[in-house]
């Protein structure tokens, strides 16, 4: 039985961090109830091109394995629908902007008087105080917000993006972690919580090598484009036909590294002997290398080095992962329905794995099974509802 079965989880959330949060416990186990508007739903669904038949290709990848019920929030007789669901969920997750779901009646005071033991998570942009709570966010802002824009870039100075959704995905992350700590709280003391999660708040945690460095020397960072502030190498080269990704993360490693390339004269030499020298003088040490590196192949360099025992790896695309025979022995894209193909599990257990179980749902997929199974309500009492607008179903 995977480790969330039992767990049903209330999602009110939309794009990428609460979607990614909820996607985790789906696939171990937890009941999760998509709640989405009828006619529009999560802004996700309109992220494409691509799309997979009818449906964003980047909405299917993040809610596998969810129920989808429409509900319009904006009516009473929605939100009291809500409130009742509510009643019976373990978790309930939102991430509107502050004060959203307090202004609709489904904030944490109202959900908490219905349900004392119910676990309400909120991700926002910067937390629920401060002065900038209600500030828009997304993740190109808390990218830019949290300083990670201003040490990822080229050693030239040129900044850029994180190449995939590292702020919502890490918030999503941290989101799941809180919601654990506080069913595990639940379990001694019976009482449900409120958790508060930013992607401010969670980009600074991540990044806290960066941060200390920082507090511990005063000196602030600059992009270095594939390279580390303070191991050296320790960065991407371009090979004859690529570029390989080289990680001498220890003493022991550098004479080894150094037979490894042909140049074990490197090893003992004065001024790269220490790490701490080849800091100092990685200005002269890594235009050597990168001068001895394209004169090879990709293949070549990492076959010797993986042999070798020094981390390294080719620098592959997209599409040489998805192909890539490790992926393929760790399940990471496996095939749902016969037809769409997903992201897989990151954990894996042995006594209780996950699943992918489902596709996505279309909008409204799952409403009237889940209010005749969660409410008890009949098909009168449904089609009344979906014929004065208050529910949809598809």
């Amino acid at each position: 039985m995977p480790p969330l079965s039992g767990i049903r989880v209330l999602d009110f959330t939309h794009a990428l961090a609460g979607p990614y949060c909820t996607l985790l416990m789906a696939q171990y186990g937890a009941d999760v109830y998509k709640i989405e508007s009828p006619g529009s739903g999560d802004i996700g669904r309109g992220w494409g091109p691509p799309f997979t038949g009818e449906q964003s290709s980047f909405f299917l990848g993040v809610n596998a394995g969810k129920r989808g019920v429409a509900i319009n929030l904006k009516h009473p007789r929605g939100l009291e629908l809500c409130l009742e669901l509510a009643g019976h969920a373990d978790v309930v997750i939102e991430n509107f902007r502050p004060g959203t779901m307090e202004r609709l009646g489904l904030g944490y005071a109202a959900v908490r008087a219905r349900n004392a033991g119910v676990i309400y998570c909120s991700i926002s942009g910067y937390g629920q105080n401060g002065p900038a709570r209600d500030d828009p966010a997304m993740d190109l802002i808390l990218q830019a917000a949290s300083g990670l824009i201003s040490v990822t870039g080229t050693e030239s100075g040129d900044t850029v993006r994180c190449g995939h959704s590292v702020a919502d995905v890490t918030a999503g992350m941290f989101a799941l972690i809180g919601i654990l700590m506080a069913l595990k709280a639940r379990e001694q003391s019976g009482e449900g919580q409120f958790v508060d999660v930013s992607m401010f708040d969670s980009m600074i945690s991540a990044m806290t090598s960066n941060f200390t460095n920082y507090l511990g020397s005063g000196v602030e960072p600059h992009p270095r484009g594939t390279a580390f502030a303070s191991i050296v190498p320790y960065r991407t080269f371009a090979t004859s036909d690529g570029e390989v990704a080289i990680a001498v993360g220890s003493e022991k490693l550098w004479p080894v590294f150094c037979e490894a390339i042909g140049q074990p004269q490197l090893a003992p030499d004065p001024d790269y002997a220490t790490n701490a020298l080849r800091v100092k003088n990685r200005g002269v040490l890594e235009p050597m290398l990168a001068k001895l590196f394209r004169g090879a192949t990709s293949d070549l360099w990492t076959a010797r080095l993986v042999a070798a025992g020094v981390p390294c790896s080719p620098v592959r695309s997209i599409s040489s992962v998805v192909h890539h025979e490790q992926s393929a022995a760790r399940e990471m894209f496996p095939v749902i329905d016969g037809s769409a193909q997903l992201t897989g599990l990151p954990l894996k257990f042995s006594a209780t794995p996950g699943s992918v179980q489902a596709k996505a749902p279309v909008l409204g997929q799952h409403t009237r099974a889940v209010l005749a199974d969660l409410l008890g309500l009949d098909r009168d009492s449904l089609d009344r509802l979906e014929a004065e607008g208050v529910v949809a179903a598809s």
